[in-house]
């Protein structure tokens, strides 16, 4: 029996040991301690961080086109005219030439002159401005010859496209002062010649090849209307020649000459 009630009483020490732990109250770890802040360290004090400016993205002008200031066109040329009204077209070959102050680069101011010679034929019928009766006993057709000259002075506008590496469009519109001289050699009797002058329009363009900076090859075509003998003529020509062009040479530098290909 005291063997019995030893183990009942060491079972009964157990029981009541392990009840005590499971009801005492757990115990929390205490707050970590945060460190007092210095008088230098409070959020009043301290400054903002200014944010980094960005910068403004560079832009650099891009210079301006460079463009002749002086042109000198001159070549060949050839008219299709009737410059007596004679109902008759008259080829006639002859030159051109012209000078162009540039302002702008699309802008220029040109001074044109040509002159244009050959041969026209007059209705027998109606010969005016000639007179046509020394030719009556041996004309052999219905028109007869005269050797035709005519020459313009022209000033005016010319306008450029400068926008391709070798291809130059170009327009221009002037006005000025044209002559004609027409001398009929009759058979008989002394040659009769009448000479006019009146009025020019030349409208029309054309377009340059750029061979080099200095020099361009030019085709171009106009309608030129002249007033000769009080009459309204209404021409064509087509000129090809050669363009010279004034060259601006870049001034060299400091920082060019210092700074590294």
């Amino acid at each position: 029996m005291r063997k019995y009630a030893g183990i009942l009483a060491s079972v009964a020490a157990l029981c009541v040991m392990s009840w005590a732990q499971a009801s005492a109250p757990a115990q929390t770890p205490a707050p970590a301690q945060t460190p007092a802040q210095t008088p230098a360290e409070t959020p009043a004090q301290i400054p903002a961080a200014e944010p980094a400016p960005i910068p403004a993205p560079t832009t650099q002008a891009l210079p301006p086109t460079p463009f002749p200031r002086f042109e000198f066109f001159a070549g060949g040329s050839y008219a299709e005219a009737g410059l007596f009204n004679a109902g008759h077209w008259a080829g006639l070959p002859g030159w051109d030439a012209s000078f162009a102050i540039n302002a702008v680069s699309w802008l220029g101011v040109v001074v044109d002159g040509g002159q244009y010679f050959g041969t026209s034929k007059i209705p027998v019928a109606v010969p005016f401005p000639f007179h046509v009766n020394p030719c009556q006993p041996n004309c052999t057709g219905p028109t007869f010859n005269v050797d035709t000259r005519e020459y313009n002075i022209l000033f005016g506008l010319q306008f450029a496209r400068r926008k391709y590496e070798r291809w130059t469009p170009i327009a221009e519109l002037m006005f000025g002062h044209q002559g004609t001289r027409g001398v009929e050699n009759f058979p008989t009797g002394p040659p009769d010649t009448e000479v006019s002058a009146g009025r020019a329009l030349v409208a029309g363009g054309g377009l340059d090849y750029k061979i080099n900076p200095r020099f361009a090859l030019r085709v171009k075509a106009d309608y030129l209307q002249t007033g000769s003998f009080k009459q309204k003529q209404d021409n064509f020509r087509v000129s090809v020649g050669l363009v010279i062009r004034n060259v601006h040479k870049k001034k060299r530098r400091l920082e060019d000459e210092t700074s590294p290909e």
